[in-house]
Parts: C-alpha cells; structure tokens; sequence
C-alpha cells in the first residue's frame, strides 16, 4: 500500500497585540483629585455654612447634587488613570 502525504501546514503566527498603553496625560492626577477634594468642600460647606453663602441658599438641596456630582466625575476620571 502507498504512503499518503504529510500536510504541509503554516507556521502559526499570532496575532500582532494592540500598541502598548499610553500614561496618563500629566493634567489628569491633579484634576482628579482636585474635584474629589472640591467636591468635599462643596458638601461639608453647604451642611456648615449654607444658609449663609448666597449661591448656597438658592440651590438649597441641590448643594448635594453638585458636591456628589464633583465627586463622580473625579472618580470616573480616576478609571482613566494609568
């Protein structure tokens, strides 16, 4: 009986991998930390003080908003951090 033929097979390649990850542009610490730390600021004010600063007393509860709201985009900037 004949021998059959080997398959000749590709040499297997990998994938190529995605170009290495750049770091963190040299403005994004710095903002990150000072919206958490504004953001703070903001919420312990408005509970200290807030009947007394008049942009305060106008937004009344939404003191909240705009303090936790400092926060998060701090916080979701910190994702981005490498």
């Amino acid at each position: 009986m004949p021998k059959s033929r080997a398959r000749k097979k590709a040499v297997y390649t990998p994938p190529q991998r995605s170009k290495a990850k750049e770091p963190s542009p040299a403005w994004l610490v710095p903002s990150m930390l000072a919206l958490w730390f504004i953001g703070v600021a903001w919420i312990v004010v408005y509970y200290v003080a807030g009947d007394q600063v008049p942009g305060m007393k106008d937004l009344d509860r939404l003191n909240l908003a705009v303090g936790f709201g400092l926060v998060v985009i701090g916080f979701i900037m910190s994702t981005r951090w490498r």
